[in-house]
């Protein structure tokens, strides 16, 4: 069996060119058109290979890292070995992600699974869509009536485009992926199998039964989101459920309807969000969060993972726990409990053991 490369080099960077597309700064004397040819961690980089250092606790791997260069914050630039190239900048890991694109760019979205351009054979496209030039349309895919998609979108093999939907331009629509009653702005990236568009979870509860409550919403999705695999997002009820620009959304994450997500803001693995919630902008919920319904979460509030939010987050609030509750009362919370927990209980009265 053959060793596949599933993510091939676009083509080497001198240290000049990465110095120009990061503002780092190279050492005097440097022979800036040494060139680097792939990525890899401290411990198992060669000399071709880029590596970067932004955590202190790997700081004793990079005393003994072979790589050829790395990215490295001021503070450590000392400890960097005499035979790997300094490059200092004081956010080395957005520079090491700005590199990675540029020498893997084929890694930074998800392409066509089938190898193809324009629209290929087994594609299903109504004769009323509208799309635009250099859109790429896999095999097995569905493009309903009155769909329009933007030039340089990626439709992959078996997505699902309802009919009305709108998708803008440089867009990734992952395999498996179903798109329905939704408009997506630019450069959205929409892992496999996610769902976008269906009911929201409404119901008129009764003695009599409970009485489906038509979802007459829709999904917007703004500029510049990613979606990550196996994720829902239900169209709203009466109203819009809104992502922001900007917003990065993980693995399986579910988002009711009517929901209003800001810009920029991290969702995290197997978040829960229930309907009417409104997330502002540069909000991070930690994985596993749970978020009743009506509740707001204030701009650049940070929810720790595994936390239950019951009522409302002021901004730039750092709560965590359930119910959820501001983290130095939590903690104190918590450590009360530990301390009890320790504690020797006499024996009941009369009792001789």
């Amino acid at each position: 069996m053959t060793d596949p490369v599933f993510f091939r080099l676009s083509a080497p960077l001198s240290l000049a060119d990465i110095a120009n597309l990061t503002k780092a700064t190279l050492p005097d004397g440097v022979d800036a058109s040494l060139r680097v040819q792939g990525v890899a961690p401290l411990d198992r980089a060669g000399p071709t290979d880029l590596v970067f250092l932004d955590n202190p606790a790997y700081a004793a791997d990079l005393d003994a890292t072979q790589a050829g260069a790395c990215l490295v914050s001021p503070k450590f630039a000392a400890r960097v070995p005499s035979g790997t190239v300094a490059l200092v900048t004081p956010q080395p890991y957005r520079a090491f992600a700005a590199v990675t694109a540029a020498l893997f760019p084929d890694a930074a979205r998800p392409g066509s699974v089938f190898g193809s351009t324009g629209i290929a054979p087994g594609a299903y496209v109504h004769p009323s869509a509208r799309l635009e030039p250099g859109v790429t349309v896999d095999p097995g895919a569905v493009i309903g009536p009155g769909a329009e998609i933007g030039a340089g979108t990626i439709i992959a093999a078996n997505a699902v485009v309802g009919p009305q939907v709108r998708i803008g331009r440089h867009c990734s629509i992952g395999p498996n992926v179903s798109l329905l009653h939704a408009l997506l702005g630019d450069r959205v990236i929409v892992h496999p199998g996610v769902r976008v568009g269906q009911d929201g979870f409404g119901f008129a509860l009764g003695p009599q039964g409970h009485l489906k409550v038509p979802q007459v919403g829709r999904v917007i999705i703004q500029n510049d989101v990613e979606i990550g695999a196996n994720t829902t997002i239900d169209r709203g009820a009466n109203r819009d459920t809104v992502i922001g620009e900007g917003t990065k959304i993980d693995n399986l994450v579910q988002i009711a309807h009517n929901v209003v997500v800001g810009r920029h803001c991290i969702i995290v693995s197997q978040v829960g969000v229930s309907g009417s919630v409104t997330i502002e902008d540069f909000v991070a919920l930690g994985g596993q969060v749970g978020i009743v319904g009506h509740v707001r979460i204030g701009m650049g509030a940070q929810i720790a993972g595994s936390s239950n939010v019951a009522g409302d987050v002021p901004a730039g609030a750092r709560w965590g726990g359930t119910p959820a509750k501001p983290v130095k009362e939590w903690f104190r919370e918590l450590t009360l409990l530990s301390n009890l927990a320790k504690r020797k209980t006499p024996p009941p009265s009369g009792d001789q053991t």
